[in-house]
């Protein structure tokens, strides 16, 4: 019996695949204990998103809250922090499904910023439509920003 190059590629096939079976377990341990972590990251509260802009007449805030009504949203100024606070609570029912993949967050959360003196909390207007929370602060009257000159000695 002779044996041929062909005869030779099933034993080196079984041999490499027992060599690397090892390092395959590890590999696959490693993965599923990477993926244990991300319950913990999805987890950490929500935070919306938002922009603040500081225009000529005050200070306009956007904040993005998809899916979410007015009312399930507050905002309360205290001193000098406007805070906007809420929770966004899910509306899915885990009984009969078989979820592959839940990425969007539910919970409580807020979101403070600190407003300056100039501005006149007493004249705060707030409207949401299409998910989007728009926060407009109008400057006090007479508060205009000054420019210091900077003297030589």
């Amino acid at each position: 019996m002779t044996v041929t190059d062909k005869d030779l590629i099933p034993s080196i096939q079984r041999n490499a695949a027992a060599a690397f079976a090892p390092l395959q377990r590890e590999f696959n341990r490693l993965f599923d204990e990477l993926g244990e972590g991300w319950n913990a990251i999805a987890e950490i509260r929500p935070t919306p998103r938002m922009d603040v802009v500081d225009t000529a007449a005050g200070l306009e805030i956007s904040v993005e809250l998809p899916g979410m009504t007015r009312d399930q949203v507050k905002i309360t100024v205290q001193d000098d922090m406007l805070t906007i606070s809420g929770e966004k609570t899910a509306s899915r029912e885990t009984a009969d499904k078989a979820y592959r993949l839940l990425e969007r967050s539910y919970g409580a959360f807020s979101r403070s910023v600190y407003l300056p003196r100039s501005l006149d909390a007493g004249g705060i207007a707030a409207t949401m439509a299409d998910g989007v929370l728009k926060i407009a602060i109008p400057k006090r009257p007479g508060a205009e920003s000054k420019t210091i000159e900077i003297q030589s000695k």
